[in-house]
């Protein structure tokens, strides 16, 4: 998966799981600068309540 499929995967269920943060943690060094600012707009959607974090039991 790539970070601009997570994004719009996000946008759409409005949710994001444990494990995609995760993924994303990981391999944030990896990305370009725009996969970058992508990641950067995930986070503040959380931020600002506007996605949901999953947690899975």
């Amino acid at each position: 998966m790539s970070i601009g499929q997570l994004f719009l995967k996000t946008l759409a269920s409005g949710f994001i799981t444990q494990d995609e943060l995760t993924w994303i943690a990981r391999n944030q060094l990896n990305f370009s600068k725009c996969e970058h600012g992508t990641a950067l707009k995930l986070g503040k959607l959380v931020d600002s309540g506007q996605l949901e974090i999953q947690f899975s039991l």
